[in-house]
């Protein structure tokens, strides 16, 4: 299974990307791409009839003083550039039709295999990073998607046609006039090679950049660099990757230039040299001067496409580095995926059962959770206890298959978790986190993110049973409130008890709650208690809690160490044993005999 780096770096876990798979984005639009490639071959013939008119013209109307001929002639030297323009026109809106269709689906393709990934992948990945490579990879090979390769199939249209032209006036004139091609071709290789290797350094560069910035710039970091008074050296931070990505981009169009230059310059060189061999064999009526006319300016038209094609060798170069990074996130396989034969889960009791479940974050290494052996019955709460890092979150996680574990089963109903289909299993389990996310929007589209239809009778039901209707009603907006970035414009306890209504919107039949009042003042707890209180009636609750108050009325306890558990049992149970939930109590309470906070 292909995983990232922690960071990235560039050509670390980075393997070339094939053109023939570039290719294939293209693979729906090959109608349209035929289509494009008739109106390139239409466009050059039209453009080739100027040349071609002008020989005439020059051989045959004006010698002749034939009047007919003349005006035919020119008329078909002012048509040519004409039909030509207008059938470019169209050739390029359909070329920006088709880029633009491949740009949506790579998108959407990168998106929905990031929607894929496990909560594995996201925390060990840069938020920053992730937006980079959806976003600005993406944008940054727009060019190539949009232009540059079907740009590649019409100059080599027209080079064919110029070439087969040339040949059938007088193929010793032709191959002297391609000459100057070789020069061109032997440096393309390693300019392309390194502009690439460029190209790679720099969107990985932007990648730490905009890592940085949704850091920096997010509510908290912000909130952060003002306390510590920081903001002077977070400029300095982002100037100097500024710097550095100014410096390379200045020499990736360095390269670029004198290149370019380079085939500027090979287009008159050549036509001096069909002049002067043209003219030689003029001189000694080998040629008509006409002809050496045609040629001259055919030549022009060669150089174009020649140009041209060098041109999309450079930018595809570039652009083949930053489609290392886009196809290394489309490669990216879910460590949790619904298995082939998966079926849903059909809603029942809600009875959670942990059979010998084990758990390690990286293959190999350390495992923080040990035979876990524990059962959640339905209509019942287990509460999840015991010391930072003793494995709480992650078990609880486990249920809706946020991660699977590395030895053991859990199921749900008597049905292995890794045998339903994902939609199915997270459609019946509800999530209230210590950190409710609300994203940036109105409350009512924070609600309708566990359930899209819901009414406006529907979300104030929910509200109310969460008791935080009143205060929305209060507000100038009342549901059409703006939240803020992550909520921020709401209080703590607010933000939770929107959460416990998007919960109940959902209507669950397992319930996690990951120390929900951990971080609330007395009153705001008090609130979030009873908005609980009515969330869990009747569902399978398991609560992660660090204030042991919060779970004396569960139904079991257990208590967890090192990714074991330790003890179970109801609260006056475990008191009287005297073991860690007894200690933690008494610290908590700062109470010595074991039942006298009772």
């Amino acid at each position: 299974m292909r995983r990232l780096s922690e960071n990235h770096q560039a050509g670390a876990s980075l393997s070339d990307v094939k053109l023939s798979r570039v290719l294939l984005l293209f693979r729906p639009y090959v109608g349209q791409l035929t289509f494009i490639l008739l109106l390139s071959l239409a466009a050059t013939l039209a453009g080739l009839a100027a040349p071609l008119a002008t020989k005439e013209l020059v051989d045959q109307a004006i010698p002749q003083k034939d009047a007919g001929l003349l005006l035919l002639f020119a008329g078909l030297m002012a048509a040519s550039p004409l039909v030509k323009g207008v059938l470019n026109v169209w050739q390029t809106h359909l070329n920006n039709k088709v880029g633009q269709s491949v740009m949506r689906d790579l998108n959407d393709r990168l998106f929905r295999n990031l929607q894929r990934q496990s909560m594995s992948f996201f925390t060990r990945s840069r938020t920053g990073e992730i937006v980079q490579r959806i976003s600005g990879d993406v944008q940054a090979v727009q060019g190539a998607i949009t232009g540059t390769i079907v740009t590649a199939i019409t100059q080599l249209v027209t080079l064919i046609a110029t070439v087969v032209i040339l040949l059938r006036l007088d193929w010793r004139l032709a191959l002297v006039s391609m000459v100057v091609i070789p020069a061109l071709l032997l440096p393309a290789r390693r300019i392309g090679a390194l502009r690439k290797s460029l190209r790679l350094r720099v969107q990985t560069l932007r990648g730490e950049m905009s890592s940085h910035l949704s850091e920096t710039f997010g509510v908290s970091g912000a909130l952060l660099t003002r306390i510590y008074g920081r903001e002077e050296a977070q400029v300095r931070k982002f100037g100097e990757m500024n710097d550095t990505v100014k410096s390379m981009e200045l020499r990736l169009g360095l390269i670029g230039r004198w290149y370019g230059m380079a085939a500027g310059v090979s287009n008159p060189v050549a036509t001096a040299i069909v002049y002067l061999y043209g003219g030689w064999l003029v001189i000694h009526g080998g040629l008509s001067i006409g002809s050496v006319i045609a040629f001259a300016a055919l030549t022009g038209r060669m150089y174009e496409p020649v140009s041209g094609l060098l041109g999309v060798h450079l930018d595809l170069s570039a652009a083949m580095g930053i489609f290392q990074r886009i196809f290394e996130y489309l490669d990216l396989k879910p460590e949790v995926a619904d298995a082939p034969n998966a079926q849903p889960l059909q809603r029942g009791g809600g009875l959670v059962a942990f059979e010998g479940v084990s758990f390690a974050y990286a293959s190999g290494g350390a495992a923080v959770l040990k035979e876990i052996d524990l059962t959640a019955r339905p209509g019942q709460l287990l509460a999840l206890v015991g010391p930072s890092g003793a494995g709480k979150t992650t078990l609880a996680g486990l249920v809706g298959r946020l991660y699977d574990p590395t030895k053991g089963t859990v199921r749900i109903d008597g049905r292995d978790v890794r045998g339903v289909t994902l939609a199915s299993l997270r459609e019946q389990i509800g999530y209230v986190t210590q950190e409710p996310f609300l994203f940036y929007g109105t409350i009512a589209d924070n609600l309708r993110f566990a359930k899209e239809d819901a009414t406006l009778a529907e979300m104030e039901s929910a509200c109310r049973q969460a008791y935080i209707h009143d205060v929305i009603a209060g507000l100038p907006q009342g549901y059409d409130t703006k939240v803020g970035e992550r909520g921020h414009r709401l209080s703590g306890g607010e933000r939770q008890r929107i959460a416990i209504a998007r919960a109940i919107l959902k209507n669950p039949r397992i319930l996690v709650l990951d120390e929900a009042t951990s971080h609330l003042d007395s009153r705001s707890e008090a609130y979030v208690q009873e908005a609980l209180d009515s969330l869990m009636a009747g569902r399978t609750t398991i609560a992660i809690a660090h204030r042991l108050s919060t779970v004396r009325a569960a139904d079991a306890i257990a208590v967890m160490d090192r990714g074991r558990i330790v003890e179970l049992g109801a609260h006056e149970e475990l008191l009287e044993r005297d073991g860690l939930y007894a200690k933690l109590y008494r610290t908590q309470f700062a109470e010595t005999p074991a039942g006298a906070a009772e």
